[in-house]
């Protein structure tokens, strides 16, 4: 299904640059333009639509999916019939669908993070290495007063993309951001198949002690995953805080000589 809408998608967006082509070659021809301008506007409508039926099917492809890794767990225990009649499996798929939120929100940032600083690395060295070119043809007498301002206008914008880039961090917030997946990732996978002595409650005989570990199991996966998180978190409050000592200790170091005129 998921195939079939993202080709159909495809579909849309050529009949889309087909129809803009036509109506740029072919702007004197009154059928031609109103045939294209049709076909624009309907395949406009239909790739909204199909984008939205798109996202419902994949949330719901994600959402078995998670039912499906809550379940895995059950089928290790030697008595699963007990575990499957209890309320385990809907609150193990509830802690899985948390993190797998989580885990989208921060591709999300990872990958407009990543693009924003290759778009402007690159807008950058090309802006400066058109630079010398500009300056060239400025001096051929090319006749076109607006070649005369590309020399200075170009190195402008390339400094303004390249102060927009030490100033905002996007390469560290990328790079944040995909440490912070690999770590859901990993504990998630560690949740599902219970590898890890937190997390298993298979090799446990009493149906009572199994209870009580797949509950124990859910609440520290909770709190690993809330712990990734929050060390994600902890650099940009430890700048902040940082901040604030530094201005308090120079508004501290500013009333000492005062007081000492005083004295």
């Amino acid at each position: 299904m998921l195939f079939t809408l993202k080709a159909f998608e495809y579909l849309l967006l050529a009949a889309i640059i087909c129809s803009g082509i036509i109506l740029f070659l072919l702007p004197d021809n009154k059928q031609a333009v109103i045939a294209g301008a049709v076909s624009l506007t309907i395949s406009i409508f239909l790739l909204l639509i199909n984008r939205q039926a798109f996202e419902e099917s994949k949330n719901a492809a994600n959402q078995f999916s998670i039912a499906q890794k809550a379940e895995l767990y059950t089928s290790l225990l030697s008595n699963n019939k007990s575990l499957e009649k209890n309320t385990f499996t809907p609150a193990r798929a509830k802690a899985l669908q948390y993190c797998q939120d989580m885990i989208d929100d921060y591709k999300k940032t990872r990958n407009l993070s990543r693009n924003l600083y290759y778009f402007l690395q690159i807008a950058t060295v090309i802006l400066s290495g058109v630079t010398p070119i500009l300056v060239l043809v400025d001096k051929l007498e090319a006749g076109q007063a607006w070649l005369k301002w590309l020399p200075v206008i170009c190195p402008a914008i390339a400094s303004i993309v390249a102060s927009i880039v030490t100033s905002f961090p996007f390469q560290k917030n990328a790079l944040s951001a995909n440490t912070a997946i690999e770590l859901l990732e990993a504990e998630q996978e560690k949740f599902i198949l219970g590898v890890t002595p937190s997390y298993r409650c298979y090799d446990v005989s009493s149906e009572t002690e199994q209870q009580q570990k797949a509950s124990q199991a859910i609440e520290q996966f909770i709190v690993q995953v809330n712990n990734i998180h929050l060390q994600q978190l902890q650099p940009t409050e430890e700048k902040q805080s940082e901040k604030t000592e530094s201005a308090v200790s120079a508004a501290s170091n500013e009333s000492k000589p005062e007081q000492s005129q005083q004295s």
